[in-house]
């Protein structure tokens, strides 16, 4: 169990309790899940694409998809490893669906917050990273932002991967050198 903004982001009888009862057809458990972890899904949708608009459609998505994807969870690991791993599947969705289309990510977003102020001169420089981060390669910039932006340990990242750990650290170390040519 983490405090993420002062909230803890995996209350586990709650969510265990939750996603039984979800399971056996409840809907005001899937409900009370999906209100306990809105907010969670929003932020990590957010983090990877940095635009709000997009990280709200990813995070509706993933709110319509739960139910038939909570049948798939079968509790070797934490809920929210699992979640994460399904809204990076929505995100990613939506990247190859821009592709399609021939959009293009704005790429002038924050990842904090969708303007920033003439003040904030050291949260302009951490946006500029971030943006920088989110145009890595694919698993160097999921390995980034698992570790660095959602501050999970690489065994967690790991998990939400798909890799082994040390795949984890290695892309982080490409990913160090990619960024020093990029800073």
């Amino acid at each position: 169990m983490r405090l993420v903004d002062g909230e803890i982001s995996e209350p586990s009888d709650t969510t265990e309790y939750l996603i039984k009862e979800v399971k056996a057809g409840d809907t005001r458990a899937f409900e009370k899940l999906i209100s306990e972890h809105y907010r969670f899904i929003y932020k990590t949708a957010f983090r990877w694409l940095g635009h709000k608009s997009d990280a709200e459609d990813v995070t509706q998505s993933v709110c319509m998809r739960l139910a038939d994807a909570l049948i798939r969870f079968d509790g070797r690991s934490k809920f929210t490893s699992w979640l994460y791993a399904v809204t990076l599947n929505a995100v990613r969705d939506l990247q190859r669906t821009h592709k399609r289309h021939g959009k293009h990510i704005e790429a002038a977003s924050a990842v904090a917050r969708d303007e920033a102020f003439p003040d904030q001169e050291d949260q302009l420089r951490v946006d500029d990273i971030w943006r920088i981060v989110r145009q890595l390669p694919d698993k160097q910039r999921d390995a980034v932002l698992l570790v660095f932006g959602e501050q999970l340990s690489q065994a967690e990242a790991a998990t939400i991967m798909g890799c082994k750990e040390v795949t984890v650290s290695w892309h982080i170390h490409n990913a160090r050198k990619s960024l020093k040519d990029l800073l």
